[in-house]
């Protein structure tokens, strides 16, 4: 799944398959300006920052569960959150600095340093990786993802793929093949 803030006309939190298929609002009501987010793969559960209604939200992948994490003038600068064990960390647009957010007691806040023009973050470790398994956009003999001459997009499943193209190219009748 891809999930992704929008706040356009409506302001809310979607995911949708890979291949763009299925879009679904998993919040839409009490949201205005959604823009960093988060997951946690393990639970299953989004975590965002609203920076007009200054909090931190969090809710399941069906848009249940919901509950604010942190709230007040603070999250109204953070650009960039991730998600790592019991702790959120976030980067503050305001001084750059980089904030560790205990995500089950939000009392505990400690800014852990400082880097020049940061704007997003990640967290890079072994346990944070889902496992790999064979998929519709694996490599075919011939090396072609999916077998699509340009992009392998996935479905709904890891067994199902849509095969897309560059710009300036139609996908051709066979349904892989770019003209």
């Amino acid at each position: 799944k891809l999930f992704f803030t929008d706040y356009g006309n409506v302001a809310k939190v979607e995911r949708c398959d890979m291949d763009g298929m299925n879009r679904t609002w998993i919040v839409d009501s009490n949201i205005e300006q959604p823009t960093a987010l988060a997951l946690d793969l393990v639970n299953k559960y989004v975590y965002w920052v609203d920076i007009y209604l200054d909090n931190l939200q969090v809710v399941d992948y069906q848009g249940r569960k919901r509950h604010t994490v942190m709230r007040g003038r603070q999250v109204r600068h953070l650009c960039g959150i991730a998600v790592f064990e019991n702790y959120l960390y976030a980067v503050n647009s305001d001084n750059f600095s980089i904030l560790r957010i205990n995500r089950y007691n939000s009392s505990d806040v400690q800014s852990l340093t400082n880097l020049e023009n940061a704007k997003e973050i990640r967290v890079y470790q072994k346990r944070t990786q889902t496992a790999a398994r064979s998929h519709a956009c694996e490599a075919d003999a011939s090396g072609a993802p999916g077998g699509c001459s340009h992009l392998c997009l996935l479905g709904s499943s890891y067994k199902t793929r849509t095969c897309r193209c560059r710009t300036g190219f139609i996908l051709g009748g066979d349904g892989r093949a770019c003209k």
